[in-house]
């Protein structure tokens, strides 16, 4: 795995894919694929239908200078795939923990793909954090599948809410505690 800096995120390259910062040109295919509502069932934070201009604004908001979480494209054009097979997350919870969430293009399920980029962001580890956690939905067991085998240990159940679901949703809660 490769890391270089790019704009104040680091690029990581597996043998699959790249995970970079998003830009702008993402913007049509992050549209479609959260428009999915098979994939924004699956988050927190999409709204199903999505309205007009949501998208643009999420690009705005996780691109400032003041964001509150890193985004990265799961970018396969290096290995002959699209140029954006899904986005993963780490959101800033404090200096030491961060949040890791992350959805793939439908086409992408059971691919493994989702597993190699949790994987592949927590050896990375960029902001330097002593644990993250992730959350899961309880009707999602793929995804929790996912963050177990990137050694993320169960340790109690909440609820969410869901935008696109409009509704609270049993959640699982995982950490991986990265450093002692």
């Amino acid at each position: 795995m490769k890391q270089e800096h790019v704009t104040g995120q680091i690029l990581i390259e597996t043998k699959r894919f790249h995970l970079r910062p998003i830009r702008r040109s993402d913007l049509g295919l992050i549209e479609l694929y959260a428009g999915d509502e098979r994939v924004a069932r699956m988050t927190a934070t999409f709204p199903y239908p999505l309205p007009p201009g949501a998208t643009e604004a999420y690009l705005e908001r996780v691109t400032a200078a003041d964001r509150q979480q890193d985004v990265w494209a799961i970018d396969g054009s290096a290995a002959g795939e699209r140029e954006l097979l899904g986005l993963i997350t780490l959101i800033h919870i404090t200096d030491y923990q961060c949040e890791v969430a992350y959805w793939i293009a439908p086409q992408f399920w059971n691919s493994g793909l989702a597993s190699e980029a949790v994987n592949a962001l927590v050896a990375a580890n960029p902001l330097n954090s002593i644990s993250m956690v992730a959350s899961v939905f309880q009707d999602n067991p793929a995804s929790a599948k996912v963050v177990t085998n990137a050694g993320f240990e169960l340790i109690g159940e909440s609820e969410t809410y869901s935008v696109a679901r409009k509704a609270m949703v049993d959640t699982w809660d995982y950490v991986n505690r990265l450093k002692d």
